[in-house]
């Protein structure tokens, strides 16, 4: 177990210069800055005390971009990981992107939620403790019940959101991709678009099954957009670059609506930041 949890305090520094390569040289687009003229959205900041993790407190962002009229439910977008994602300086600059794509109308309008991993708050002399790993690589319902139970209706006392799953997308990074994926695959009643960045696939806490299941399992009414690189993790856990590979032939076998991008990327967000706008798109092509 102490494997797992050292692995989980790694990847928590997810501002995100984990491991890069000589050849991860991918820049960021017109999109993912800002642009003279594209009303920006608004982001608020928000704690919140768990009861189905019980004891966890964590942070969390909600972006609601210009466009939004409370008369007209709007779509969502649940990131793990928040604190990565909303930031306006780092890899991805989902704000910026979606202040932009929004404008252009190539996406829906469309309110962000931006959840940390619980933490279990220092008590005496112990140093506070992540449950990032708990939540994130568990093969369960457990994190997608939270964010039906929990945080969805308290995002839903101020704004209006789609009920439908085909208005709601959910995305992570590394042990939050594998999250994703497995809050959509259980419940696709509740989101049918999946965005995955070098997604943890790997035997963290048993996802290795995955491509198994997928295969042998009737194909859900789910989207996945799938994004690793070369030189990403490979450690005790497996291979993220061969776990990925075998993920996407999965998918194509089941016949899902799926996309691979295959890059020279390591473990972190760059080639996904970078293709950020397009995966949007994609994933979103659809509605309206």
């Amino acid at each position: 177990m102490k494997s797992i949890t050292s692995h989980a305090v790694a990847l928590i520094t997810l501002v995100f210069p984990l491991a890069a390569s000589a050849a991860d040289d991918y820049k960021l687009g017109p999109d993912s800055q800002e642009q003279q003229g594209v009303p920006q959205g608004k982001i608020t900041k928000h704690t919140w005390t768990s009861k189905i993790f019980d004891g966890t407190v964590r942070d969390y962002w909600v972006y609601v971009p210009a466009q939004y009229d409370p008369q007209k439910p709007a779509c969502l977008m649940v990131f793990q990981d928040g604190q990565a994602y909303v930031n306006k300086k780092g890899d991805f600059r989902v704000p910026i992107v979606f202040d932009n794509l929004i404008h252009k109308k190539e996406m829906p309008t469309t309110i962000g939620i931006f959840i940390n991993p619980g933490t279990f708050p220092s008590s005496g002399s112990e140093k506070p403790r992540s449950n990032r790993s708990f939540e994130y690589d568990t093969l369960s319902d457990q994190y997608v019940n939270f964010l039906e139970k929990e945080i969805l209706p308290e995002v839903g006392k101020e704004y209006s959101l789609r009920q439908d799953a085909a208005g709601r997308a959910i995305c992570g990074i590394s042990s939050g991709g594998i999250c994703a994926f497995t809050a959509a695959w259980q419940r696709p009643d509740l989101f049918s678009k999946v965005l995955s960045h070098v997604g943890s696939f790997t035997n963290i806490r048993g996802g290795d099954v995955y491509p198994g299941i997928i295969r042998k399992t009737k194909p859900k009414p789910i989207r996945v957009f799938l994004q690793d690189g070369a030189n990403d993790l490979d450690n005790q856990h497996g291979n993220w670059p061969l776990a990925n590979q075998q993920m996407a032939l999965a998918l194509k076998f089941a016949k899902y609506d799926y996309k691979f991008e295959y890059g020279d990327g390591g473990h972190n967000g760059k080639h996904g930041g970078a293709i950020l706008p397009d995966s949007l798109r994609w994933l979103w092509r659809d509605v309206k």
